[in-house]
């Protein structure tokens, strides 16, 4: 017998068997009382098969319990991902379970789709995107030095909808995130940054720092030293570098 919530990295059964699309497993595993609000953040069941039109397992998630109100990495509902790659009976079923969207006029679903319809279509404005990346990294930068870190980090997600891989938007957000008290949240964000560049000391040192909180010393030590190696003159790096050498 296999437990339905036993995590294998950073999938447990349930996401894995819905981002192969196999929705007969998923209505099993469901049965055997998996869990429907997913283990980590950004990764959450619903968030997977609103990405992927799997409608049958947005109707089995949502009977069993599933949170329709969680954001991936971007900022985006299940709702808003069925608009972009499912279909209107996704979105029909995610709507009456789904708070409304501030920033969407009118709340129903023919709102919800124009919404987000209008959003992708100013993506493809590379003039409006620039634009308003500026005025986003302003804003979250100054709420950040008033040490506004939930605003931050909203705004900061914002600007990631329109460049999803910029790695001190990521960096920035994975400090909001540590100073906010969520651990995991900063270490996938600064995970993130380190896969786009590998040899940024800053990288590898938010890992370590998101580590260090979490108490995983010898990962905090792993991700530290290599910091250190990548930026030896870095003061804050040695220090927390020495710290993590002390506990591991």
């Amino acid at each position: 017998f296999h437990h339905p919530n036993i995590v294998t990295r950073i999938l447990g059964p349930l996401n894995m068997a819905l981002d192969k699309s196999f929705v007969s497993c998923v209505k099993l595993l469901i049965q055997g009382g998996a869990n429907v609000s997913g283990v980590f953040p950004y990764y959450d069941p619903l968030l997977t098969a609103a990405e992927k039109g799997l409608t049958e397992a947005i109707k089995c998630l949502l009977e069993a319990g599933a949170n329709p109100n969680v954001f991936d990495r971007f900022g985006r509902l299940p709702i808003e991902l069925a608009v972009e790659y499912g279909t209107r009976e996704d979105v029909e079923l995610l709507f009456p379970f789904t708070s409304p969207v501030s920033t969407a006029a009118n709340w129903s679903v023919d709102g919800i789709i124009s919404h987000v319809e209008m959003e992708i279509k100013q993506l493809e404005d590379d003039n409006f995107v620039k634009k308003r990346m500026s005025e986003l990294k302003l804003q979250a930068d100054e709420a950040f030095k008033k040490q506004s870190y939930l605003n931050a980090s909203v705004l900061y997600t914002q600007a990631l909808k329109m460049d999803n891989f910029d790695p001190k938007l990521l960096s920035n957000r994975s400090l909001c995130w540590l100073r906010m008290g969520d651990g995991q949240r900063a270490y996938d964000d600064a995970t993130e940054r380190k896969i786009i560049c590998p040899k940024w000391a800053k990288a590898h040192y938010r890992q370590g720092a998101a580590l260090m909180f979490m108490k995983v010393y010898g990962g905090a030590y792993e991700a530290l030293s290599r910091a250190l190696e990548l930026d030896p003159e870095n003061k804050d790096i040695e220090k927390l570098f020495r710290k993590a050498m002390e506990l591991k």
